[in-house]
């Protein structure tokens, strides 16, 4: 089951999830910083059921990596495309694995 639907809802039970203050307190920033990736759309806080921000696993690592670029003089919103980019690489070099993988054990010849 997906945390979040089309209206970017967060049920609670199905997604280990944080508050605003706590992810801000497990990254070691302020919430400002938090606010600050959403308005560069780095990260999209996701809704509980009282209409809370909360934030995944995943959008934490993203806010870490975002955060150390900061810290190194890197400005937010660069940091901000840095990250998305490197995401993005680090998806596209999954899925040609993947494909690596199938391609060859459809056709085992090949690979030898």
């Amino acid at each position: 089951m997906t945390a979040d639907d089309s209206f970017g809802r967060l049920d609670d039970d199905d997604y280990p999830a944080y508050t605003m203050g706590r992810a801000a307190e497990m990254l070691g920033t302020t919430k400002g910083f938090l606010r600050a990736l959403g308005e560069a759309r780095l990260i999209t806080p996701l809704r509980s059921a009282g209409g809370h921000r909360r934030y995944s696993r995943y959008q934490l690592r993203i806010a870490a990596r975002a955060r150390e670029l900061v810290d190194q003089g890197t400005p937010i919103e660069a940091a901000c495309r840095i990250v998305i980019l490197e995401d993005q690489l680090e998806e596209a070099q999954r899925i040609n694995t993947e494909h690596r993988r199938t391609a060859e054990s459809a056709n085992p010849t090949a690979a030898a």
